[in-house]
């Protein structure tokens, strides 16, 4: 029984798909133009195999060569545009996080996991905010980013454990947490206290303090943050002050999901 579920799940895979997707991922990887060995070595294909998929992407317009680089086309925004419109979660969650941005005068995002990233759907950002190039559809790492602990707390700690255990958990910053057993247990904390913290190990100067929206069901969809410089904000001040604006716009939030 086993095989025959696995063979027709097999038979409505599509590698080439697959393949081709992995080609464009490889751009966000390396922030940049790819040549053809590069994006080869970043996805693991074979030369002839990325080769392929960067010449149909390109006749796609997804993609634009100059003949010795690869470079994403701006067609590729139709793919993250087409999530921000088919999905209710950023047009419901912008008008929030605005609200709390306006009372504090400190930015807020909503964030969802995409394996062992969050990657940011909503951003209300203030003139002096110290974080750049911080926007919609920007990527961190799960284990140095409040909102990716908290999107990892809730999940069964022995999948979050495989997630720490497999991802390179580069230090960002002298701060940064990278010891699994250490972060099991602020997710532990995260999971009793309601809420997480990140003290400077995404950027020296900034903290961040992050919730978990959950939908009607009580399953967690998001997690909604505050950033914060740390020369305005201690870290006790900013749980006094600044987590409950972002645990009011989280029951906000909520009741509309």
């Amino acid at each position: 029984m086993v095989e025959e579920v696995r063979s027709k799940e097999d038979k409505e895979y599509v590698a080439g798909l697959e393949k081709g997707l992995a080609v464009i991922e490889a751009f966000g990887i390396r922030n940049g133009p790819l040549t053809l060995s590069e994006a080869a070595e970043i996805t693991g294909h074979p030369r002839a195999t990325t080769r392929r998929s960067l010449l149909t992407l390109q006749r796609l317009g997804y993609v634009e060569s100059d003949g010795k680089t690869f470079r994403l086309a701006p067609r590729v925004l139709r793919l993250g545009h087409a999530y921000v419109t088919s999905s209710p979660l950023p047009k419901l969650v912008q008008p929030v996080i605005e609200a709390i941005s306006e009372r504090t005068q400190e930015s807020s995002s909503l964030a969802v996991l995409d394996g062992a990233n969050v990657v940011f759907v909503a951003r209300a950002a203030t003139r002096r905010s110290l974080s750049h190039g911080l926007g919609m559809g920007s990527r961190l790492p799960v284990h140095s980013a409040a909102t990716g602990r908290v999107l990892l707390a809730a999940l069964a700690p022995d999948e979050a454990e495989r997630i720490l255990l497999r991802m390179a958990r580069r230090p960002l910053t002298p701060r940064t947490r990278i010891d699994v057993p250490e972060l099991l247990a602020l997710l532990d904390d995260v999971r009793r206290d309601g809420y997480a913290v990140s003290d400077e190990e995404l950027e020296l100067g900034l903290r961040s303090i992050a919730v978990p929206v959950h939908d009607m069901h009580g399953r967690t969809v998001a997690a909604m943050s505050i950033v914060a410089s740390t020369s305005r904000f201690t870290l006790a001040a900013m749980i006094d002050t600044l987590l409950p604006e972002v645990q009011r716009g989280r029951r906000m939030l909520t009741a509309m999901l």
